[in-house]
């Protein structure tokens, strides 16, 4: 097959600069809010037991639409799809903004969601089918997977300087400074060519894995507040199962199936996927008890806390560019993944020895900088193998499988984590006198449990990136890759 000439080759670095803003965007925008909840909950009045909905709402929108969201981008343009997921989530960014009740807010958060789900598939295919020389898609992937892998340090501080410099309402607002702009610059310098080989959308695979994956993701969130023995979060889960079974069966049924087996049988891809999912799990040990730890233990403020996490984004910048750049062509994914999820178990271990009288410099700095190490050797190369050697019409899909994993890890993390941490702390506190200063130590038990079993979950993704990945550097077939990003 003769290739088409690439379109986009003479501003490749400039559509490279608007992915990535892109990707930013849609990733900081978990944490930031994360940092705004306390002072949105004192302006709107709502309760404690309501206040998972605004981080709930978006990651329920987000991951249980990610799969459509990238065979839309298939079906009717990437270029259409992408502009068109930035400015529904600049409107979106904008109600939550100016939301005067909390239904408001909800439902802004539930359309970022939405409209992520266009945006960040739609985002990856096109930066699949820009960079097709293997040397720059190794430098394109390596800043983009250091953007997904740092992007959420970068929100916890610009969460804490908005919220203290300015209102919690500026976390919804800055968005529109991120997407209106690339949406700008898209229509600019993006072309949209059709694809002759357009695929057609599988209805019933949609409803069921759309459906599927809402119910998983609803059934953790549900875990983390009502336990695993509720009967919601029970028939959450297993529902969820039945109809991913369901939707996996249909696959081999219809002509034109949402994901097409060919997609997930790769075994580097399908290795790429699930090692997502489990980085996902296992990254919120840090993300969230790191937190609650240096703001409530150590006393941080928020923009103290933000710029605590700031030497772990730099570690996942430089180490993700230099991994793709020269370690991927040379060594292929196996031994790099499989080393970044032996760094972020060792970072899980050494925060796993904290207690109420450690330090910053001492104790926490050492562990970011191996997790950075290692969400670098993981982010990237998954990203890019994830992608790889995939036809045209199948890009979006790809890219979708890859945010589905991520999302769907990170939901299961949070809860699974967050209820072992909780178990911790009453068994530390059973049969005990309540003082402030047990409380405290039942705490920071806490978060150390979490952390032991964050280490774990690295671990078993060690092992299975090791077991899974092919040996070897990845092999590239040119044709396999179109140049034409439509």
């Amino acid at each position: 097959m003769t290739q088409s000439p690439n379109p986009h080759h003479a501003r490749r670095w400039w559509i490279l600069a608007i992915l990535g803003v892109s990707q930013l965007m849609v990733v900081l925008d978990a944490t930031i809010v994360n940092i705004a909840l306390p002072s949105a909950q004192e302006s709107l009045g709502f309760s404690d037991d309501n206040r998972q909905w605004i981080v709930t709402a978006y990651a329920l929108a987000f991951g249980s639409l990610l799969l459509i969201g990238g065979r839309i981008g298939d079906l009717f343009g990437r270029r259409q799809v992408f502009i068109a997921g930035l400015l529904g989530f600049a409107v979106a960014s904008g109600i939550g903004g100016a939301a005067q009740s909390f239904g408001v807010l909800v439902f802004a958060r539930a359309l970022q969601g939405v409209f992520g789900a266009l945006l960040a598939p739609a985002a990856l295919s096109l930066l699949t089918n820009t960079f097709t020389e293997p040397t720059e898609r190794g430098k394109a992937f390596g800043i983009f997977g250091a953007i997904a892998g740092s992007g959420g340090a970068v929100g916890l501080l610009l969460g804490g300087v908005l919220t203290e410099y300015l209102s919690w309402r500026w976390a919804m607002y800055v968005n529109l400074f991120f997407a209106i702009p690339s949406a700008a610059a898209a229509l600019a310098l993006i072309r949209s060519i059709p694809h002759p080989d357009r695929p057609r959308l599988d209805i019933p695979g949609t409803v069921a894995a759309s459906a599927g994956l809402f119910l998983i993701v609803y059934g953790f969130s549900q875990a983390e507040t009502r336990g695993w023995g509720d009967e919601v979060t029970i028939g959450c889960l297993v529902a969820g199962v039945v109809l991913l079974a369901a939707f996996t069966w249909l696959q081999t049924r219809v002509a034109a199936p949402l994901v097409p087996l060919r997609v997930l049988l790769d075994r580097n891809r399908g290795t790429a996927y699930l090692a997502m999912g489990i980085a996902g799990a296992g990254m919120f040990g840090v993300f969230l008890f790191l937190t609650y730890y240096l703001q409530r233990t150590l006393g941080m403020s928020p923009i103290e806390t933000g710029l605590a996490f700031m030497p772990m984004a730099a570690t996942i910048m430089i180490t993700a560019t230099t991994t793709n750049a020269k370690l991927v062509p040379r060594f292929g994914p196996r031994p790099l993944v499989a080393l970044g999820m032996a760094f972020a178990a060792a970072a899980m271990v050494v925060l796993a020895q904290l207690d109420v009288d450690s330090s910053y410099a001492g104790h926490v700095l050492p562990a970011l900088i191996l997790q950075g190490i290692g969400m670098g050797l993981i982010f990237a190369p998954n990203m890019a193998i994830g992608t790889l050697g995939v036809a045209p019409h199948d890009a979006g899909i790809a890219s979708a499988l890859l945010n589905v994993g991520q999302q769907v890890g990170g939901s299961m993390g949070t809860a699974l984590l967050s209820t072992l941490s909780a178990s911790a702390v009453t068994s530390f506190m059973a049969g005990k006198t309540p003082t402030p200063a047990l409380a405290e130590q039942a705490a920071v038990h806490g978060f150390t449990t979490a952390f032991w079993w964050s280490a774990a979950i690295f671990v078993v993704g060690a092992i299975v990136s090791a077991a899974l990945f092919r040996s070897g550097a990845p092999e590239v077939e040119p044709s396999a890759e179109p140049v034409l990003a439509h």
